[in-house]
């Protein structure tokens, strides 16, 4: 009774089950092997640097959210970064090259970024003062980041034609600053040199061939400061858009294990100001396109450097701060979901959102630092998606998009459905490649040919080792009054809101048996837990 009563209260929460178009649709999950493992924090988000004053088309979305004046002070902050218990934060961006570290031994004066015609990014230099450093590590303690430091490859050298940048890094400054943070006891996941340098760069570009002597001499750095430590802080690289010449080039010079983790960026949606973004975000074919990318990649690595790993070191979506009314709301999630997806099938360890707070495709407001929708997203797939990634079959129509892992901390395996359909239904049968079986339910019959139908669809998938029912848990996200620009995403018909003591809230999933029909609604995403699923490559 009681399960009945639970499942019908759940499908009341959504407004209509049945849609223009029902279809059936078959996954099939291989749990004898994983074809990729991702790191255990393989979410991460980003702290930047720009100033209240860089602006966008007419507008300045970035408040006081960057690393040299974001209110370290403000509870949800805190709150926000906890939840995750280790969430992986990345310090950079576009200023990174133009940042002097306020130590001793620091000539200049420490002042902060400003604008300047013929600058980088319009912007001059700036300065990271150490009594913020302090601050900042302060924040990272007490609520367990995971950090990554973007250093500053630029110091030192000079602009030899437009564009290209030559001449020695003076890598004094750096080393100074990074000998400042081991004397702290600062803890530093990682070291990534340098911001959008590698190819024909952003606004400047470095040779491979010197960026690969560089990434030594900072190895030797790091290996130098830290030679009482183990295990090091990784060096991370080049964190600039995939060139695959550039970046084979980087890992020839640099050589066996200087070099830990390869960085690239992701800004597949285009300009923050198209007004296709939502479309483009909602087609099936135009997700895929980066998959290229990623291939490419894992395939330079594969061949220049295979003791190196792939990072998504920085990944908004959209450039030049994000769409407004369209990255911070929930239709953004289908992206940032699949994005998400698609990184782990290519064996990228970790995956860094563009950003945390700033801009508008924050995970968190940039003035409340009230959480977005896609911070939802991102702290359902941290608590539920394992390393191990599994292989997926379907015979879907390519609007579902799923995604299966390893159960984080737990037996089984967790799928992730992605339904960009505005109109169609899709009810799931999910296979156990081992197993192709299905059980359903015997003793239907008397019933409803449609209820019938839907019953032989779903399988349960696993071992049976007592009388008890099998069940799986289900995470189903859908947006606020069915408003896909919504800045409130609904899980399992209830708003995700803070509460009333300003804490994140619970996310808690619906358990049903699991030889009932598992539905995905038009425009949702569901992370759909099998705890009896019998998959060795998890055991």
């Amino acid at each position: 009774m009681g399960f009945s009563f639970s499942l019908l209260l759940f499908l009341a929460s959504f407004p209509v089950i049945l849609a223009q178009e029902v279809t059936h649709a078959t996954i099939s999950i291989d749990g004898t092997a994983t074809v990729a493992v991702i790191d255990d924090n393989f979410v991460c988000a980003t702290l930047d640097w720009w100033p209240h004053d860089k602006c966008n088309y007419n507008q300045c979305p970035w408040g006081y959210s960057s690393v040299t004046n974001l209110d370290l002070s403000h509870p949800l902050l805190s709150k926000a970064i906890q939840a995750f218990r280790n969430l992986r934060i990345r310090i950079g961006g576009s200023l990174q090259d133009q940042v002097l570290y306020g130590v001793e031994s620091l000539k200049a004066p420490c002042q902060p970024f400003r604008k300047m015609k013929g600058g980088l990014f319009g912007f001059s230099k700036g300065c990271l003062h150490m009594n913020r450093w302090d601050e900042l590590n302060h924040l990272f303690s007490r609520t367990g980041a995971i950090v990554t430091f973007g250093l500053n490859a630029l110091y030192g050298r000079h602009q030899i034609r437009k564009g290209v940048w030559g001449g020695a890094w003076d890598s004094s400054n750096a080393r100074d600053f990074m000998n400042y943070t081991v004397s702290k006891g600062y803890k530093i996941d990682s070291w990534e040199y340098g911001n959008e340098l590698s190819g024909s760069g952003v606004s400047a570009s470095v040779s491979a061939e010197l960026y690969g002597k560089d990434s030594i001499h900072l190895k030797d750095i790091v290996n130098n400061l830290y030679k009482n430590s183990d295990p090091k802080p990784a060096l991370v690289a080049p964190g600039g858009f995939f060139d695959k010449q550039w970046y084979a080039k980087l890992l020839e010079v640099s050589g066996s294990g200087i070099v830990n983790y390869v960085t690239h960026h992701i800004y597949n949606l285009g300009a923050g100001m198209d007004p296709n973004l939502v479309n483009k975000i909602l087609d099936p074919h135009y997700l895929s396109k980066v998959s290229e990318t990623f291939s490419n990649l894992s395939q330079t690595i594969q061949q220049n450097g295979p003791w190196a790993s792939a990072w998504v070191g920085e990944s908004g979506g959209a450039y030049n701060s994000g769409g407004r009314h369209v990255s911070d709301t929930f239709v953004n999630s289908f992206w940032y979901l699949d994005q998400l997806g698609m990184a782990s099938r290519y064996n990228t360890k970790v995956y860094c959102r563009q950003t945390l707070v700033g801009g508008n495709y924050g995970l968190l407001n940039t003035t409340t630092l009230v959480p977005n929708p896609d911070y939802y997203s991102a702290l359902l797939w941290h608590r539920l998606m394992g390393k191990g990634v599994l292989a997926v079959g379907s015979n879907a129509l390519p609007f579902l998009r799923s995604y299966a892992h390893c159960s984080k901390g737990r037996a089984g395996i967790t799928l992730l459905l992605i339904n960009l359909s505005n109109q169609t239904d899709f009810i799931i049968s999910v296979q156990n490649s081992m197993d192709m079986r299905l059980t359903v339910e015997e003793n239907i019959s008397g019933e409803n040919p449609f209820v019938r139908g839907l019953k032989r669809s779903v399988s349960w998938v696993g071992s049976r080792a007592s009388d008890e029912p099998l069940y799986r848990e289900e995470y189903h996200l859908t947006a606020k009054d069915g408003n896909l620009r919504s800045q409130t995403m609904v899980l399992n018909g209830i708003p995700l809101e803070l509460t009333e003591d300003e804490n994140i809230p619970k996310l808690d999933p619906v358990r049903l048996d699991v030889s009932s029909p598992l539905y995905i609604n038009p425009l949702s995403m569901s992370f759909i837990v099998f705890p009896n699923f019998d998959a060795p490559a998890c055991a």
